[in-house]
């Protein structure tokens, strides 16, 4: 009896120890498993993270760089190099713009299809009151024009995105009449032509200049012409031979110096000439000051010494010094008649590629804003646009 009650005391005790122990075994397990499952927890959190991460660096970075343009990009194809600037503002300083602009091909034949153009370089103060009649003119010849404005930097164009003037100003500094500051003015706008190599031929004009012809025959003109207009005269006069200073030998002889209208129109040859000129640029620069002005001498005088086979010597662009003093005459609204107009028209004569022509001038001024109206009455009957 006694080894029966011991027997099953020994069996409880056991049965309480077993039970005892799973007790204890039960949560350590649940302890393990709910670590092992906030382990796993957290490694998915991480994995998940990276590569969120990851996929949207690589979303995110093809969209940046094909929205970012670097500042100097690789020529790595034709097209870059023939393209003209989409932006006239550039950031380049004269020396880099000249020296870029310099850029010439040995090769005639050009291996894509090139249209010549004509470059429009307008040096103005401010604004284009001719622009309403400029617009008409340039109006379907879009392929055959560029335009460039060099006004003064502080005036800011409003011409409507719809204008052929439209964002058409290059980087500009003030420019003061009779001075290098008008030559060096000049040279910028034909370095930021020469920027595009489609355009052959290069005008100079003002705010105060009005096209004589329609487009197709002031292209046409030039196009074909032999020579690039320029005057360049030997003056004798106090005016003329008067002006020179015997300080600018040996490279520019009394023999050498030549006077002729600011605004021409010249090839890309000669343009190209005037933009890296180092020899003739110092000696008027410094000895050339009023009552020498710059503007009149300095590329006369450069051209006739360095290629005078190709100037024709006389400018497209009319105006009338009968009414004397320092500038030519200015019209205005009253002027601007069908005898007027006669009296530019009638009894022209003028070599053209060594024969007599009728037609000696393209373009005329100098015409104030309240021309404009009656202008525009006259542009179909008497311009032909």
């Amino acid at each position: 009896m006694q080894s029966r009650l011991v027997t099953m005391e020994e069996g409880k005790d056991t049965a309480t120890l077993v039970r005892t122990n799973q007790s204890r075994v039960l949560p350590l397990r649940l302890l393990q498993f709910l670590l092992l499952f906030l382990g796993a927890g957290i490694a998915f959190s991480f994995f998940s993270m990276f590569m969120v991460r990851y996929f949207r660096v690589q979303n995110v970075v093809p969209l940046i760089q094909s929205r970012v343009q670097p500042c100097f990009e690789e020529p790595n194809s034709l097209e870059r190099w023939v393209r003209p600037p989409s932006n006239m503002l550039h950031t380049m300083n004269d020396t880099e713009l000249f020296w870029r602009a310099s850029f010439v091909p040995r090769m005639k034949d050009y291996p894509f299809k090139r249209i010549p153009k004509i470059a429009f370089m307008f040096l103005t103060r401010g604004p284009l009151p001719m622009a309403p009649l400029w617009e008409k003119f340039f109006k379907g010849h879009e392929e055959l024009y560029s335009i460039y404005i060099h006004s003064l930097p502080s005036y800011d164009a409003n011409f409507p995105p719809s204008s052929v003037f439209y964002q058409r100003q290059i980087p500009s500094q003030v420019a003061e009449w009779g001075r290098m500051s008008m030559c060096d003015a000049e040279r910028r706008l034909l370095a930021n032509a020469l920027l595009d190599v489609s355009n052959e031929g290069f005008i100079l004009l003002s705010e105060a200049c009005i096209p004589l012809q329609n487009f197709s025959m002031v292209y046409h003109y030039i196009s074909r012409s032999w020579y690039s207009f320029i005057g360049a005269v030997d003056e004798p006069g106090p005016y003329g031979r008067g002006r020179y200073n015997s300080n600018m030998a040996p490279q520019v002889n009394i023999s050498d110096w030549r006077k002729g209208s600011q605004w021409f129109e010249i090839n890309r040859k000669l343009a190209v000439d005037i933009i890296e000129d180092t020899i003739y640029y110092p000696k008027f620069e410094e000895f050339c000051r009023p009552a020498c002005y710059v503007d009149e001498h300095y590329f006369p005088t450069m051209l006739s010494i360095q290629s005078p086979h190709l100037l024709a010597n006389r400018s497209l662009t009319w105006v009338d010094w009968s009414r004397g003093g320092a500038h030519p005459a200015t019209f205005g609204k009253a002027d601007i008649t069908e005898q007027f107009f006669k009296k530019i028209f009638g009894g022209q004569t003028c070599i053209y590629n060594n024969q007599p022509s009728p037609v000696c001038y393209l373009f005329a001024r100098k015409f104030a804003p309240s021309a404009l109206e009656p202008l525009l009455e006259f542009a179909p009957k008497v311009f032909g646009f």
